[in-house]
């Protein structure tokens, strides 16, 4: 397995893959890898011939208040991981690197970024559609993967994809979950005993919105009081954000007569944590990889 820190590398690396005629399939991450990682790495493996795999925590997606200093790293092993999973290459560039003095170029999708992590984060997705849009430039693949846990940001980079006219695939892999329901996120790491029982909630007031919708329930405030009754129950939870809004377009429904997202982020202790699932009314389903942005 290749390991880079440089742009020029990379893309060196790159161009020798391209020579060959080999497809290049790319997975960003921020490291700290979990089963939700290696799932992404293996199904680029499965699509593609040579895959490469970006480590950058991106200072530019964290606010003043957020936890870019305590966000988990691990380089060492992450590498073990990403060479156990047979990623051909690695991309483990310094802030420097990515962000050279002198700076002072953004990328913002409109519309979209406004609800959710948008509406609570602000500037969060104009520091992901950048440094994606970056690594886009840099590492030019056929897919980039992504994981359907970050729904909003899936849906972001797809919109992006296609208003910049980029060509490549976006994939969006289902959340990985462990064996008790939780999403799997490096955050989960930061969780006490106590925290970690609690966040189950989530889950179950998730499952509780699909059992009404499968029994005709499709007003969404009934469907959201539920939910946050579940998780306001909770005395370890305190809600961020809990919606339900269309897809793709993430706008505000009174009822569904389609697809909808349920996405919240919740907070436990100083333990951020965001989920959600689609509600499909009459057993439609939804797939992100399908859907037109």
């Amino acid at each position: 397995m290749l390991i880079h820190q440089t742009v020029e590398e990379i893309r060196q690396t790159v161009k020798k893959a391209r020579s060959q005629g080999l497809t290049i399939g790319f997975v960003p991450t921020m490291g700290y890898f979990h089963e939700g990682h290696l799932v992404l790495m293996r199904e680029a493996k499965r699509l593609c011939d040579f895959v490469i795999v970006s480590i950058f925590v991106n200072p530019m997606q964290f606010g003043p208040q957020e936890d870019f200093a305590r966000y988990p790293r691990d380089l060492e092993r992450d590498l073990d991981l990403a060479g156990k999973a047979q990623v051909d290459a690695v991309f483990s560039p310094t802030t420097e690197e990515m962000y050279p003095a002198g700076f002072s170029t953004a990328v913002e999708v409109e519309g979209i970024t406004e609800s959710l992590c948008g509406h609570s984060r602000p500037g969060h997705f104009k520091g992901v559609a950048t440094v994606v849009t970056m690594l886009f430039n840099i590492v030019s693949p056929d897919k980039a993967f992504f994981g359907q846990k970050d729904a909003q940001q899936a849906l972001v980079i797809k919109r992006m994809v296609r208003d910049l006219q980029m060509p490549l695939e976006i994939v969006v892999v289902p959340t990985v979950r462990e064996d008790d329901g939780l999403a799997m996120s490096s955050r989960n790491i930061f969780l006490n005993p106590a925290e970690r029982k609690a966040s189950l909630c989530l889950k179950k007031s998730m499952e509780t919105a699909g059992q009404m919708v499968a029994g005709g329930e499709f007003e969404v405030s009934k469907i959201l009081s539920a939910v946050r009754e579940i998780i306001t129950n909770e005395p370890l939870a305190l809600i961020d954000y809990v919606e339900i809004l269309s897809l793709p377009d993430l706008k505000p429904v009174a009822n569904l007569s389609g697809p909808v997202l349920l996405a919240m982020a919740v907070r436990f202790g100083k333990t951020r944590l965001i989920d959600n699932t689609v509600l499909c009314p009459g057993g439609v389903s939804y797939v992100f990889n399908d859907v037109k942005i």
